[in-house]
C-alpha cells in the first residue's frame, strides 16, 4: 500500500465534478487500499478520490473510534436517497489544512453506493457519520466545506490559505 499525496486548496481537481467509476478493476482496488492507508495516516475519517488527484466518484469513510476500528466504508458512485433535519457543527478537511469552522448539514442521510466487490448497498447515517458522508460526497461534486459557509468567512479562510501557499513557495529550495 502507498500513502498518496493529498491535494490542497486551490488545486483545480478539488473543484471539478468527478466522473463515475465504470468498472472495478485491479487498479481501482489498489486505489481504494491506498486511499484507506492515506486516510488513516493523515489522520482523517474520510477521503475522496479528487483529494488524491483523481476525478472519480469514489470515497472511503471510517468514523469508528481507533480502539474499536471497523472496516472502512467504500463508496463507489454514491448518491443520496434521502436527507432530513439540520444541524450545525465544526468541520475541517484534509484538503484545507489548519482551518475548521461551523457548517450546517443535514442531520440524517441515506446513501446508496457500491462496495469494493461491486455490490449495491445502502447506509443510513446520523450525527457524525451523516456529516462525514455529506462531506465526502461534496468532494465528488467539486465542493469543499468552505463553499457552504458565509462569503465573508470563506474569503478569510481562502486568503489565509493562499498566503500560506505563497510563503511555502517562496521558502522552497
Amino acid at each position: 500500500m502507498a500513502i498518496l499525496k493529498i491535494r490542497q486548496f486551490p488545486d483545480p481537481v478539488l473543484k471539478a465534478k468527478a466522473r463515475p467509476v465504470g468498472e472495478i478493476t485491479p487498479e481501482i482496488l489498489k486505489l481504494i487500499d491506498d486511499m484507506i492507508d492515506t486516510m488513516y495516516a493523515a489522520p482523517g475519517v474520510g477521503l475522496a478520490a479528487p483529494q488524491v488527484g483523481l476525478s472519480l466518484r469514489l470515497a472511503v469513510v471510517d468514523v469508528s473510534p481507533e480502539e474499536d476500528r471497523r472496516p472502512p466504508m467504500v463508496l463507489i458512485n454514491p448518491e443520496f436517497i434521502s436527507k432530513e433535519g439540520e444541524v450545525e457543527d465544526e468541520e475541517g478537511c484534509l484538503s484545507v489544512k489548519g482551518h475548521a469552522t461551523n457548517v450546517t448539514r443535514y442531520e440524517r442521510v441515506r446513501v446508496r453506493a457500491f462496495d469494493r466487490d461491486g455490490r449495491s448497498y445502502e447506509i443510513e447515517g446520523e450525527g457524525f457519520l451523516a456529516r462525514a458522508l455529506q462531506h465526502e460526497l461534496d468532494h465528488l461534486d467539486g465542493m469543499l466545506y468552505i463553499d457552504r459557509i458565509s462569503p465573508l468567512k470563506r474569503g478569510l479562510i481562502k486568503q489565509k490559505l493562499k498566503k500560506a501557499l505563497k510563503e511555502k513557495e517562496e521558502n522552497a529550495p
